[in-house]
């Protein structure tokens, strides 16, 4: 461990400066970037032409939107909380630059007659900062939507507080198993421990787990529940306009790059090469080279979030909630206790862990999907059973509570009096 912080603290004041300018100018040109692939992405698999004007294959559209943006009025309500509903945004676009941080771009190169890492530095319990990071983050949305002073700012960062602890816990778990494998939490040792083989292959139920858990920490569709422009006109952000709701939209991007970067590191071998270059190649995983190996596995992560906002409707809250609570933090627990119990028979009776935990994955699998498939016939019986009970309570009234909320299943809404008399006077006639 100590090991890790002298390598890492070595590094000349000006070199230190120099990979923070370059990792947030790396940032904002992937942001750029990112805009205009979701879009054009989006756009063929919805059969339409997408950007095609500013700038060659409509490549400066993101940079054309963020001036847009600028030069646009900034309107505060006049009951906002003012020094929150500033702060918020600040909050959020800073904290996916900090988590950056402590991702391994690539192995030991020279810069300009200096050996360094290609990562800006490196601890012992660097992947709990990630976290940390991305926990703070969130926290500037939910302070967007209660400083607005606007319902449904608010019912946004409700949302996203509940998001936050949810999937934040089943995220957690899902990087237990990779800290038992690997020996350590530091970013860098644990891309060195993939060196035969990455975990995607040995954990791939923590694979799965942390990527849905990302989408969910990003506010991505399916999961984007804090915006949810269907019901919530723009969630936390309605309120928001001109360079703050820029913030906004370049902290949601950034952050899908910090939690692909981060997924890369952890589950698929992070810089190096894939199998077939690695070992036909022996100069792959060396110099420059290993930079665009991490870009490639970085973008694929990027455009798996495109697929799903392109393919996949939004969630309803309870289905949200219930996939959180449910399945991922169980099935979490119960694979840490599984993946614990392998390494404690490979240490002490020579068990062959490896196999053991790709059986041991398949068959937790399958009873996912048989918990699945369970709970959708139980959910077909539901409507008849609640229908029962709702037609012996009281008359539905949707104002009750002073705010209009739809009818559970069975309720009905009582007609309008003018319908009412319609509906007799045709039975009358008849």
């Amino acid at each position: 461990m100590n090991n890790v912080d002298v390598v890492f603290g070595a590094d000349p004041g000006w070199l230190i400066l120099l990979k923070s300018v370059v990792i947030f100018a790396f940032l904002v040109l992937v942001t750029l970037f990112t805009i205009w692939f979701e879009r054009r992405v989006v756009s063929r698999m919805q059969m339409r032409i997408g950007p095609n004007r500013v700038g060659p294959f409509g490549l400066v559209q993101g940079l054309a939107d963020g001036v847009k943006l600028a030069l646009k009025q900034d309107i505060i309500p006049a009951l906002a909380d003012r020094p929150v509903f500033i702060l918020a945004p600040i909050i959020s676009a800073t904290t996916c630059f900090i988590a950056f941080a402590v991702i391994p771009l690539g192995p030991e190169v020279s810069i300009f007659g200096t050996w360094t890492h290609l990562q800006l530095t490196d601890f012992p319990v660097a992947v709990l900062f990630v976290l940390a990071i991305a926990s703070i983050g969130i926290y500037g949305i939910v302070l967007a939507g209660w400083s607005s002073g606007s319902t449904y700012p608010l019912l946004g960062a409700l949302r996203s507080s509940a998001q936050m602890i949810s999937y934040e816990i089943a995220m957690g778990l899902s990087l237990v198993a990779v800290f038992l494998y690997a020996g350590s939490m530091s970013t860098s040792q644990i891309v060195n421990a993939q060196q035969n083989v990455w975990y995607i292959v040995l954990l791939l139920p923590s694979f799965v787990i942390y990527t849905t858990s990302m989408v969910g920490e990003t506010n991505r569709a399916p999961f984007d529940l804090p915006e949810a422009e269907g019901e919530l006109v723009g969630g936390f952000h309605t309120e928001y306009s001109s360079l703050k709701f820029a913030l906004f939209f370049l902290a949601e991007y950034i952050n899908m790059v910090t939690v692909s970067a981060l997924a890369t590191t952890l589950f698929l071998g992070g810089w190096r090469a894939p199998a077939p270059i690695s070992t036909l190649w022996a100069g792959a995983n060396s110099g420059w080279w290993p930079l665009l190996w991490f870009i490639a596995k970085l973008f694929a992560f990027i455009f798996v979030f495109v697929w799903l906002r392109a393919t996949l409707p939004r969630l309803r809250y309870d289905q949200f909630m219930k996939f959180g609570w449910k399945i991922l933090i169980p099935v979490s627990l119960v694979w840490i206790v599984i993946v614990a119990t392998s390494r404690a028979l490979r240490q002490s009776a020579n068990v062959n862990s490896s196999s053991l935990l790709v059986g041991v994955g398949i068959v937790l699998a399958i009873l996912v999907v048989l918990s699945f498939a369970l709970d959708s016939m139980l959910a077909k019986r539901l409507p008849q059973d609640s229908e029962t009970e709702f037609e012996l309570d009281v008359e539905f009234d949707a104002f009750a509570g002073g705010y209009p909320v739809p009818p559970m299943p069975g309720q009905k809404r009582p007609q309008p009096a003018a319908a009412q008399q319609t509906i007799t006077s045709g039975e009358s006639d008849g």
